[in-house]
């Protein structure tokens, strides 16, 4: 608006003009609004590019913003998830550490049992073995007493020998009590081997499911580390484009700044020839107003007329330019937007390299933490192992024990039990023989009973016939005599008679 003020008031009183300078004139403001309208154009072009530039720019640093508080997201899980793996993992341990100290406690119990109960049999197969050698010793001596003895002291022998056998008999029922006991704390022994060998099962089922899961949060934790690497090796990825892209929009945007520079300078110096055109067709047109005022009024009028048109049309010019001016200072501005921008940008591009080193910091933490694991894991297995190893062979060492002597002891009451059989036998036979003894002694007796009647029978016979004193006199001495010995015989029958019903009696 001011360069039209100005060229309405170059010419205030122009009331005629010549055609040819006028023609010339108007020509070259042609040729000017041309060379404008091209100027514009191109300057509309670049605003737009800067623009779409601008939109381009801006939505990536809005994706890169999102996808760096989504990195931060994440490494702050991984981070939570790490340390919960990290406290399960020392739960576990601790864990394990108390197992093994119970099992160690165990295991000791187990040593101190099995030592008293070494020591017990030890002492119960000491005093087993003086009762068996004094068993052997009487046996041997009444063997001996047997067979050198008479048969006036076998009545005697025999009682001593029921006796013997009802001591015998009281002994080896207080041996088949201690046999039961002896199985009973061999039955309870066993029973806690077995509780401690299912504990031990338990345990070691126990210990194979935490190992389980460690291998399975430690597949977790790879597939975790590799989907970190995978995001990581990305953003380094998306990191190089938009470095590149950076890089790119930078020399963009040098590009258009000197672009603006050269525009500005052209514009200046089309500025300057068009004023210095202007000065030059208003002197022009003061030379030649002179000339003009004696030409007539109505082709002054026409050609004022198109002057004035032609001022109007270079006015809205002045003013397009001005406008492009104004929008190249608002490109100036977005190019100031722009370059703060960028500077965020190279900001957020070192928060990401920052960022990126932590996340590799933190990957080799949690692999080396892996890796420690992963060794604690293998020892504690071993150890386990080792343990389960050694309680297993003491159990097998306490089993054998305790078969062997459960046979030796077995054994022991198998032979005290044949030779209870055999004494059974031998009495059985002995009193077979008595039996047959005292059936003979019988015969015998009523023989002699017989004999004693028909002696009787005699001596009556005797006393009234007197020949026959001398004899009577002698069959009176023999039939003492014959009293004595039935009375011998008597004796020894009840007393066989005895000993054959508590020998039955002793055995059962």
């Amino acid at each position: 608006m001011d360069g039209g003020v100005n060229f309405s008031a170059i010419f205030p009183n122009l009331k005629a003009g010549g055609s040819g300078k006028a023609q010339e004139v108007s020509a070259g403001f042609r040729s000017l609004d041309i060379e404008l309208k091209k100027i514009l154009i191109d300057e509309r072009m670049r605003c737009e590019k800067h623009k779409t530039n601008y939109q381009r720019l801006k939505a990536e640093y809005i994706r890169l913003q999102g996808k760096y508080t989504q990195s931060l997201a994440e490494l702050r899980r991984m981070l939570s998830e790490k340390q919960v793996g990290q406290e399960k993992l020392q739960l576990l341990l601790a864990g394990l550490r108390g197992g093994v100290l119970d099992m160690t406690q165990e295991l000791d119990e187990l040593r101190l049992q099995k030592e008293d109960h070494e020591r017990v049999l030890k002492e119960q197969r000491i005093s087993y073995s003086a009762d068996l050698a004094l068993v052997e010793r009487e046996k041997e001596k009444l063997s001996a007493q047997l067979q050198s003895g008479d048969c006036v002291t076998d009545g005697k022998r025999v009682k001593a020998l029921l006796r013997e056998n009802a001591q015998m008999h009281q002994r080896l029922c207080s041996l088949e009590a201690e046999v039961a006991e002896l199985r009973a704390e061999r039955d309870s022994t066993r029973a806690q081997a077995e509780n401690t060998q299912r504990i031990q099962l338990r345990q070691l089922a126990e210990s194979q499911s935490a190992h389980k899961t460690l291998v399975s949060e430690k597949q977790s934790v790879c597939l975790q580390l590799d989907r970190v690497e995978k995001e990581l090796r990305s953003s380094h990825e998306q990191h190089a484009v938009l470095t590149g892209k950076l890089h790119k929009a930078e020399r963009e945007i040098h590009t258009l700044n000197s672009q603006v520079e050269e525009n500005k300078h052209a514009h200046r110096l089309e500025l300057a020839n068009v004023k210095m055109e202007f000065l030059k067709a208003r002197e022009e047109l003061e030379r030649e107003r002179d000339k003009l005022q004696t030409l007539g009024e109505e082709s002054a009028h026409k050609e004022l007329q198109n002057i004035n048109a032609k001022l109007q049309q270079q006015t809205q010019q002045l003013e397009e330019l001005e406008r492009q001016k104004a929008e190249n200072t608002e490109l100036r501005r977005h190019n100031a937007e722009l370059n703060v921008q960028v500077s965020t940008l190279s900001y957020s591009k070192h928060e990401l390299m920052d960022t990126n080193a932590r996340l590799r910091e933190s990957l080799e933490r949690m692999r080396e933490e892996l890796r420690n694991a992963r060794t604690q894991t293998k020892r504690i297995q071993q150890e386990t192992g080792r343990l389960e190893e050694e309680r297993r062979v003491e159990w097998l060492e306490k089993k054998h024990t305790f078969q062997e002597r459960e046979a030796e002891l077995q054994e022991k009451y198998s032979q005290a039990k044949q030779r209870m059989q055999k004494a059974a036998l031998a009495q059985k036979k002995r009193k077979t023989l008595s039996e047959a003894k005292e059936k003979k002694l019988q015969d015998k007796l009523q023989l002699l009973e017989a004999k004693i009647e028909e002696l009787e029978f005699d001596s009556s016979v005797a006393k009234k016939n007197p020949l026959f004193a001398e004899e009577h006199a002698q069959l009176c001495r023999r039939l003492t005599e014959l009293q004595r010995r039935h009375e011998e015989f008597r004796q020894l029958l009840m007393g066989n008679h005895t000993l054959s019903m508590s020998v039955p009696n002793s055995i059962h």
